[in-house]
């Protein structure tokens, strides 16, 4: 089992920055796509970024590209989620996501990532 626990949420004023981390605790790191996701209330849940385990490359949704910035490094099982010039329409439970499949290439289906975190609060204030 990967357990999964992320960290870094937290309130914030429009236009300000936060970032979040989510850290793995066993298994193999390095060969693990992770994602994020988030959900806001009444919403689905919905891709934020990826980052892919064989050659790092990342991908955003439209709604935040340009603004978050993923990456992560493997010798302290984490990825970090750097969120910039943030919105009111941001604010959501952010989820981290694992794919231990192995699968290459580019992951933003929910149903692509079998662990995930508990997520964490983002409330970004207008």
């Amino acid at each position: 089992q990967v357990q999964l626990v992320e960290s870094g949420g937290g309130l914030v004023q429009a236009g300000g920055s936060l970032r979040l981390s989510c850290t793995a605790s066993r298994g193999t790191f390095s060969t693990y796509t992770m994602g994020w996701f988030r959900q806001a209330p009444g919403k689905e849940r919905e891709f934020v970024a990826t980052i892919t385990w064989h050659n790092r490359a990342t991908n955003y949704a439209d709604s935040v590209k340009g603004r978050f910035t993923l990456s992560r490094d493997n010798t302290k099982n984490t990825v970090y989620l750097q969120m910039n010039s943030l919105k009111p329409d941001d604010t959501a439970v952010y989820y981290c996501a694992a794919s231990t499949s192995g699968r290459m290439g580019i992951l933003t289906q929910i149903n692509q990532y079998d662990y995930w975190g508990q997520g964490t609060q983002v409330t970004v204030s207008s």
